[in-house]
C-alpha cells in the first residue's frame, strides 16, 4: 500500500510559527507531527510513502534522512511551481493499487487500512475520510421572504456539517484526470471525477480528528497529543 503525502504548502494559516519550520515539522510534544503520521501509516499496512515538498521545504528531506527510521522506503517529490493539494499526483510514481492521498498537517486516529478496505468494497475512484463539525452560532438569525419580511427566527442554532479530513483512498486512474503540471486541490479533482461519470465514495469517521492549519488548533493538538501519545501511535 502506497501513501502520498502532500507537504508543498507554505503554512501561511499558521503563521508564525511555519515562519521558522515547514507546517509538517511543526511539532507535537518530543516529535513533529509528520513523524507521527508516518508511524501510523506504516502501523496501518502502508509499505512505501512519497512526500511532496516544494523547493522551500528541503529541511523536511532533510529532517526525514536524518531521525527518521520507519522500515518502509520514503522518497521526494519537488513541486517547481505550486500544484494545489492534488496537482502533485502527477509527478508521483504511479501506484499499481488503491493508494492512500493526505494532506501532512492532520492529527488524526483513523485506521488507514479501513479507508483502503472501504474504497475496495465500494468500487469508486476515490473514497474521502469525513469527520462530523458542529458550529454554535452566537447570534439570532433571521430568515426572511422575498421581499425582506421576517419569516422565521432561530436563536443561537447549531449547525451539524459532514467535512473532509484531507484523506483520501485513490485508483490510479484519478491521476489521468490531472493534466501535467496542472494547479489542481482535491476538491477539485474529485469534482472533476464525479463530473466524467466516476462514483466518489466517503467513509464517516467518528472517532479523534485535527486539522492543525490555525493557531488554535495547532495548539489544542500539542495538548491533546502530549496527554496521551500512545493512544496515536499504537494500535489496539
Amino acid at each position: 500500500m502506497h501513501a502520498v503525502i502532500m507537504a508543498g504548502g507554505r503554512g501561511t494559516r499558521l503563521a508564525p510559527y511555519t515562519t521558522v519550520l515547514p507546517k509538517p515539522l511543526m511539532p507535537l510534544s518530543d516529535r513533529p507531527i509528520l513523524d507521527v503520521l508516518l508511524r501510523q501509516l506504516v502501523r496501518d499496512g502502508v509499505n512505501r510513502v512519497t512526500i511532496s515538498v516544494s523547493p522551500l521545504s528541503g529541511l523536511i528531506e532533510t529532517w526525514i534522512r536524518h531521525h527518521g527510521n520507519y522500515g518502509v522506503p520514503v522518497d521526494f517529490v519537488y513541486e517547481n511551481s505550486p500544484l494545489g493539494t492534488a496537482g502533485a499526483l502527477r509527478n508521483v510514481e504511479r501506484s499499481d493499487d488503491t493508494f492512500l492521498a493526505l494532506n501532512g498537517d492532520v492529527l488524526t486516529m483513523l485506521d488507514f487500512s479501513r479507508l483502503v478496505a472501504r474504497n475496495a468494497e465500494s468500487g469508486a475512484i476515490a473514497t474521502m475520510a469525513t469527520n462530523r463539525r458542529v458550529v454554535d452560532i452566537e447570534y439570532g438569525v433571521v430568515h426572511t421572504d422575498g421581499g425582506g419580511r421576517v419569516a422565521r427566527l432561530e436563536e443561537k442554532p447549531r449547525l451539524t456539517y459532514l467535512v473532509s479530513m484531507g484523506i483520501y483512498a485513490m485508483q490510479p486512474a484519478i491521476v489521468d484526470l490531472i493534466e501535467p503540471d496542472e494547479r489542481i486541490d482535491f476538491p477539485d479533482l474529485l469534482l472533476r471525477a464525479i463530473a466524467a461519470g466516476h462514483a466518489v465514495d466517503t467513509l464517516e469517521y467518528d472517532g479523534y480528528w485535527r486539522d492543525i492549519g490555525n493557531p488554535l488548533d495547532y495548539e489544542a493538538a500539542i495538548a491533546e497529543f502530549g496527554a496521551s501519545p500512545e493512544d496515536f501511535l499504537e494500535r489496539s
